[in-house]
């Protein structure tokens, strides 16, 4: 099998203590590769590199650092059907989705806070007696930490505006999805990122995702994954007064009204609901449809989910992949079969689905569709992240707002009428860090991102990422 190793100080080297652990090919299920199980004397290893390498890569100025992050991206997209397959048979995402979504927005990350670099300054203030300025300031050596989900999306998406900033980078991948991270850092050094400030450490977050977030030389964190390990990470931040941005869970809500366009949303529902598996914060996995268009919508969404292609995901034509892990897809079947007992009826999927060839023990699940659930159900207020849709209606605009606000999540949604006035209505109404009004998922990378509640704390996205990677200092004088 392959053995992946950190990198560190502009080296690739393997783990002080000479441990791995397998990580899995899920549309097979079986180990394909070796992870380093990294600890503290990597970590320790990494921080040293960095320090020393940041005095450097803070005076560079801005453009040469835009520069560095333009040609990696450059590099991603040279070889993106490398990096797509890689992704595939690490995550499961189908390879088509892997190429137009993963790997392309990982390069557009780059682009796009390279630009933000060159962009980023401080603030003028001036009166009769006083002028003032800010300056902002990098912090120094910084952690991200990512998921498995979107791997190589979000790994860029955390250390790119870090390094934009001026600061020197400790990225942890996960462990569960960590070759594309490990790819990408082979290219750093021709990309032209100076040795320690970009370091990437592999391992598990009980052992080596602990320790970076425990560190008193690493003043910043920024995470993205479940709310239990965001909580852990938020409460061992505190004690050192550490910065830190959570992006975390989303139970998130469709709510479409009776004046919709029944075609265009439930292809949107679809997209919602489905994409990566379900595998994605944003996914809308909870269907809130007006009693009006309730049964049409539902046979509508229904036949759709029906035609979804499940397959190797390898093959260009499949639309739906495997879960990420066993584990993972245990937990998912566990849901279902608890919405069951809970009072719900599966319209469509439910079931492990076992597809023929190479991939016959892969672990994949059937689109799923529920009613018939209780708001107060579990299966309707914790997030399940997988193919499973619950599917209810109402009867008033007051009450799909009180159905997509009754959970403790609040992260993306999206309102689907015709009616503009109305969208803007209850978008604002909505608890939400997003909504989308007749789309979903629709990005532009330089609006804030993140959620309320308990779907995190803090925004990313376009000017906020560069500002939380750095203290603003005021400087004032007498006019």
């Amino acid at each position: 099998m392959q053995k992946i190793l950190n990198f560190i100080g502009g080296e690739m080297r393997a783990p002080v203590s000479g441990r791995y652990f397998e990580t899995d090919d899920p549309a097979v299920g079986a180990p394909y590769a070796l992870v380093p199980d990294s600890g503290a004397e990597d970590l320790e290893l990494a921080v040293a590199a960095a320090k020393k390498a940041f005095p450097a890569w803070r005076d560079t100025p801005a453009a040469g650092r835009a520069k560095a992050l333009r040609n990696l991206a450059d590099m991603i997209e040279k070889n993106r059907a490398g990096f797509a397959r890689a992704e595939c048979i690490d995550n499961g995402r189908p390879v088509a989705a892997c190429t137009a979504v993963n790997i392309m927005r990982g390069s557009a990350n780059l682009r796009f806070f390279a630009d933000e670099a060159v962009r980023f300054s401080g603030e003028k203030f001036k009166t009769e007696k006083i002028e003032s300025y800010t300056l902002p300031q990098p912090l120094g050596v910084v952690a991200t930490i990512s998921p498995w989900n979107l791997p190589m999306l979000l790994f860029t998406w955390k250390f790119a505006p870090a390094l934009a900033a001026g600061n020197c980078v400790i990225a942890k991948p996960s462990e569960v999805t960590p070759m594309t991270a490990y790819m990408l850092a082979n290219l750093a050094n021709d990309a032209g990122i100076p040795g320690g400030v970009f370091n990437v450490l592999h391992g598990k977050g009980a052992n080596i995702g602990a320790a970076i977030t425990a560190h008193p030389d690493i003043p910043a964190i920024s995470f993205t994954g479940g709310t239990v390990t965001g909580t852990t990470i938020y409460a061992a931040a505190a004690r050192q007064l550490k910065k830190v941005s959570l992006e975390l869970g989303g139970k998130n809500p469709t709510v479409v009204f009776n004046d919709a366009d029944l075609d265009k949303t439930a292809e949107g529902a679809i997209a919602a609901g489905f994409s990566n598996q379900g595998q994605i914060c944003l996914c809308g996995s909870r269907l809130l449809v007006q009693e009006g268009i309730y049964e049409d919508f539902k046979k509508a969404f229904i036949a759709r989910a029906k035609e979804i292609k499940i397959g190797d995901p390898l093959l260009e034509e499949t639309q739906h992949g495997p879960m990420v892990s066993k584990a993972h897809m245990e937990k998912v079947l566990d849901y279902i079969g608890l919405a069951q007992r809970e009072g719900g009826k599966v319209l469509t999927g439910g079931k492990r689905c076992i597809v023929d060839g190479r991939c016959k023990g892969g672990w994949f699940i059937e689109p799923t569709i529920i009613e018939g659930l209780p708001m107060e159900c579990r299966a309707n207020q914790e997030e399940i992240f997988g193919p499973v849709v619950t599917i209810m209606p109402f009867k008033t605009e007051d009450e799909a707002v009180a159905l997509a606000n009754g959970v403790e999540y609040g992260l993306a949604a999206s309102v689907w009428t015709e009616d503009r006035a109305k969208a803007d209505r209850v978008a604002a109404k909505i608890e939400s860090g997003i909504v989308w009004q007749n789309c979903w998922n629709a990005r532009d990378l330089r609006t804030p991102f993140g959620g309320v509640k308990k779907s995190g704390v803090g925004r990313e996205g376009g000017r906020r990422a560069l500002e939380f990677f750095t203290e603003e200092k005021t400087i004032s004088r007498i006019a």
